[in-house]
């Protein structure tokens, strides 16, 4: 937790028994979401073993969202902790992060898309190269828009409710983006295929 000093800065309480108790119950949430991401993916199962391209794809591609939100969530905990942060989009601080998660996700998922392309041949697979990549560009740029969202969230309401974002938002980010990251790549394999 934390709270508020004599001259109003925001001070922390490094406590072993303070991160514990918040950290257990969310922890325990978070992993019964977890198990959600698991049975999504259960229903996809047939259309995962036809087809190796999307398989070697989902892992990949919920982690580099777990990373992207991590790299949001870690920038904006920082830029709070050093009083720099307004949670506003008019924050050139706020846009240029936004802009530097939205560069690397660009970047990750496009060579992410010719990796799964050429490891799905490998394996037998028959996706082409222009649907794989469409698919995990598409679905990529969403899961970026919606991990820039979810970091952005989790900082502010870890804040507002005492906690301490450095704690709380990185793994509230990376089970949101996993279940969430399973949803959007195949609803949009759903819409190509």
């Amino acid at each position: 937790m934390t709270e508020t000093g004599d001259d109003g800065e925001f001070v922390d309480e490094w406590t072993v028994s303070n991160i514990v108790t918040t950290m257990v119950p969310l922890l325990a949430v978070l992993s019964l979401l977890q198990m959600g991401s698991g049975t999504v993916l259960e229903n996809f199962e047939e259309q995962l073993l036809t087809q190796p391209s999307l398989l070697v794809l989902v892992p990949v591609m919920i982690g580099t969202a777990g990373n992207l939100g991590s790299i949001m969530c870690a920038r904006l905990s920082t830029q709070l902790h050093l009083g720099i942060l307004e949670f506003s989009p008019d924050n050139p601080n706020v846009r240029a992060n936004v802009a530097a998660v939205f560069g690397l996700a660009a970047t990750v998922f496009f060579l992410l898309g010719i990796a799964s392309w050429a490891i799905g041949r490998l394996l037998g697979g028959s996706l082409g190269l222009g649907a794989l990549m469409f698919i995990t560009m598409v679905s990529g740029m969403l899961l970026a828009v919606w991990v820039v969202i979810v970091s952005s969230v989790a900082v502010y309401v870890s804040y507002r409710l005492g906690y301490d974002p450095d704690d709380t938002t990185i793994p509230v980010v990376t089970n949101v983006s996993d279940v969430t990251g399973v949803l959007i790549l195949f609803t949009v394999v759903w819409i190509v295929l």
